[in-house]
């Protein structure tokens, strides 16, 4: 688009104009004079929050397609320790469904189920999950089912536990997690869901009973989700 001539050289009077205000208004003299007023104080406390915020801003911008590639990458690398490479072929960040799962007590409202599939056929899912009252706090895992409903993993994503103790809940800690593998609703009573101290069949810790308990009841309940809507998933 061709800019009319008049336009460019009014806007280069503009410039000049501008240009001769700032320059003034930084003379040292007239700063000086300016110096003790509210107004001028207020002014500068001002511009600078606004460079700050156009700082935070620019660094948020250029930051947060990082930061969500990391978290993407990390899911990926979360979904691989609980579905095997070879019941997939398919891309279980893409493959999701929703499913209502206010009614378990697994930290959420709603949980995104991630679908494997293998030519076509869905041969796996997993989701994201909490024990909500873990002995300090929330513990986040990551669980695999087959389609069958028998456990393919678990991973604890984070927790608060204590150091030495219910930290063994973390494979890098212990195998303790690794008991859940081929474990399903149909080769367990809902009372072997449970660690032995209450007549369960998983191992407790010594010294920390609560975090393996509440970890057992929130795979159980996990697996109780996958369950009601087996039908649903397995034939989306």
């Amino acid at each position: 688009m061709k800019i009319d001539p008049a336009t460019v050289e009014h806007w280069k009077k503009q410039a000049a104009i501008y240009k001769e205000f700032v320059i003034n208004w930084l003379e040292p003299a007239n700063l000086e004079r300016l110096r003790p007023l509210l107004e001028f104080q207020t002014g500068i406390l001002a511009g600078f929050a606004l460079i700050a915020s156009v700082l935070l801003g620019v660094t948020n911008c250029s930051t947060e397609g990082t930061i969500q590639r990391r978290l993407q990458e990390d899911l990926q690398n979360s979904l691989a320790e609980v579905v095997p490479a070879d019941l997939y072929d398919n891309d279980l960040l893409q493959d999701t469904l929703t499913i209502p799962s206010a009614n378990y007590n697994i930290g959420t409202n709603e949980t995104t189920v991630y679908i494997a599939k293998k030519f076509g056929k869905v041969t796996a899912v997993s989701f994201k999950f909490t024990a909500p009252d873990g002995y300090s706090g929330a513990i986040n895992m990551i669980m695999g089912v087959d389609r069958d409903g028998n456990i393919l993993g678990v991973r604890v994503l984070s927790h608060k536990e204590t150091p030495g103790l219910g930290d063994k809940i973390e494979v890098a800690k212990s195998n303790w997690i690794l008991s859940f593998v081929g474990r399903s609703l149909d080769n367990l009573t809902p009372t072997q869901w449970a660690v032995k101290k209450d007549g369960g069949e998983f191992d407790q810790f010594a010294g920390a009973t609560i975090t393996p308990r509440k970890s057992v009841q929130a795979i159980y309940r996990g697996l109780q989700l996958f369950k009601e809507h087996q039908a649903q998933l397995i034939n989306p």
